[in-house]
């Protein structure tokens, strides 16, 4: 269902949303959202810039739909209805934004299932579950510090890599990941060691989609290599003032993890 009142993809003129604000922002956080914007806009593993944005834009539109409204106050996340959407992707990618950005908490794998059996590649769907990830980042960020959303950049041309780790495969998740064993050069940097967690493993079955990710969460959490020096704070309050900042959010955002 398309809603033409509400049109968040607008091309941005290359000024940062973050210049609005009031207060100092650290520069490693102006660049991680610049360089998250450009990765967006460029072809990915398996999305074009374009079908990237529209992937973008959809996110934001899915916080305003009045299906996904109904699904979060019901009981069941089985209601039948239409997501009201920009009507610029098809419906397996309408309905995984929508759901992820508002129901997170009740996905299933038998929903996951339902996603691929629509048409979506598997590589398709941690892609976009990767920009789903870097634009609520951001724009809860903008949000939380008062200024408005980043405009969405043009999208750059060229076709997307189309690559798939050949270690590749379904074990403990939903979808195919790598195991550390298992990552050869081609899949590119991926684990800060051999023993890292399932949270980091989440989105390898495309590499540069997991890079992008960590890139940005690392800025605005903790990077690897000091998540377990505890008695220490790279950040301007302290560690457990860290903790309890971020157990709160996810919290907040239903993460299972």
């Amino acid at each position: 269902m398309e809603t033409p009142q509400h049109h968040p993809h607008q091309a941005g003129n290359g000024a940062s949303s973050l210049d609005a604000c009031k207060v100092p922002i650290r520069d490693d956080l102006r660049q991680s959202h610049a360089q998250a914007w450009a990765a967006i806009a460029k072809p990915g593993t398996w999305l074009t810039g374009a079908r990237r944005l529209a992937v973008a834009a959809e996110i934001r539109q899915a916080r305003h739909c009045r299906f996904c409204a109904q699904l979060r106050d019901s009981l069941s996340p089985n209601l039948k209805g239409e997501h009201e959407s920009l009507g610029a992707l098809a419906p397996a990618e309408v309905e995984l934004i929508h759901r992820v950005v508002s129901d997170p908490g009740r996905l299933s794998e038998p929903w996951t299932q339902s996603i691929l059996a629509m048409g979506l590649s598997e590589g398709e769907y941690v892609e976009i579950v990767g920009i789903i990830a870097l634009v609520m980042i951001m724009d809860a960020f903008t949000r939380a510090i008062g200024v408005p959303e980043q405009p969405l950049p043009q999208p750059v041309a060229g076709e997307p890599s189309r690559y798939r780790p050949p270690g590749a495969r379904k074990d403990a998740c939903w979808l195919p990941i790598v195991e550390p064993v298992d990552a050869v050069e081609a899949d590119g940097f991926m684990y800060p060691s051999p023993k890292a967690g399932y949270i980091y493993r989440g989105l390898s079955l495309v590499p540069e989609s997991l890079r992008n990710y960590w890139a940005l969460a690392n800025i605005h959490y903790l990077p690897g290599q000091v998540i377990y020096q505890f008695d220490k704070s790279i950040r301007a309050i302290s560690r457990p003032q860290t903790e309890i900042l971020a157990a709160r959010v996810s919290a907040l955002h239903q993460c299972a993890y």
